[in-house]
């Protein structure tokens, strides 16, 4: 038998990827559903969805129903034949991911303004449940670093910037967060109670701003002002944070005014 040359050789075979599977398929044919009906320009049939997203129509047609029932797709019916279109629930959905991610961009003037002239680290935070979470910070040089930073989550009742905000909530949307206060471990912690929480947050909107005095930290106090949107909803807040015996006297009246001024700032650029 002959050795064949490399021009005899039969060329190797390129190895051709085979498709990722979905981790879960009945999740992906929704999703695949959902984002069918997003970019469609009109409503569709559950014939023409089908045909549209390879899915079989039974299969589509409990997908669409269960989005009904959820609020993400409403139908028109004509005749005998049922139009699918989505719905702006999907904003509602988005619209606070939106929000946290423009409110980083729209506060950092803001924000570094702040900490140029407390020399202290300045945030911005968001209501989530009862807890606020910090979604920008400007730092300021030095040695000495707070542990704040976007992404940080704390009870809404110990921190000026979730006081600040739950101040101007209204009174539908506040009492559920009653139910979860959290018990500061500081040397100046108030008894969480709702009735406490509710004369705090009174004060707060009496005073237009927030203090956070050794509540949650020793040492530690913060200030802290709330800003609206186009509406006139609390859309969040903007404060400092520094340590205690640094904001107190004249440093914390001159602290609130330009906390109290920059969140104005964050409103006006929200049109409010």
């Amino acid at each position: 038998m002959t050795a064949r040359t490399a021009a005899q050789r039969p060329a190797p075979k390129t190895a051709v990827p085979e498709p990722e599977k979905p981790a879960s398929p009945s999740v992906d044919r929704a999703l695949t559903v959902l984002e069918t009906l997003v970019g469609a320009e009109e409503g569709l049939t559950l014939t023409a969805l089908a045909k549209a997203t390879s899915i079989p129509l039974a299969t589509c047609a409990s997908i669409v129903y269960t989005l009904e029932q959820r609020g993400y797709a409403t139908r028109r019916v004509v005749g005998r034949s049922h139009f699918w279109r989505p719905t702006l629930r999907l904003y509602d959905l988005a619209a606070p991911l939106i929000r946290r991610e423009d409110l980083s961009e729209v506060a950092q003037p803001q924000l570094r303004e702040l900490a140029d002239a407390l020399r202290m680290p300045a945030h911005v935070g968001v209501l989530d449940g009862a807890s606020v979470v910090y979604v920008a910070k400007a730092a300021t040089p030095g040695f000495i670093q707070f542990d704040t930073y976007p992404g940080k989550v704390s009870p809404f009742n110990l921190t000026a910037l979730g006081k600040a905000i739950a101040a101007y909530l209204p009174d539908a949307e506040l009492e559920p967060l009653l139910d979860h206060l959290v018990q500061g471990t500081g040397p100046k912690a108030r008894k969480a109670t709702a009735r406490g929480v509710r004369t705090q947050l009174a004060k707060v909107r009496q005073l237009g701003y927030a203090v956070e005095d050794e509540e949650e930290t020793a040492e530690i106090a913060c200030v802290a002002a709330a800003f609206f949107d186009s509406e006139g909803a609390v859309a969040g807040s903007i404060g400092v944070t520094g340590f205690a015996r640094e904001l107190g006297g004249r440093k914390l009246v001159s602290a609130t005014e330009l906390v109290v001024r920059q969140a104005k700032e964050i409103s006006a650029k929200l049109g409010f």
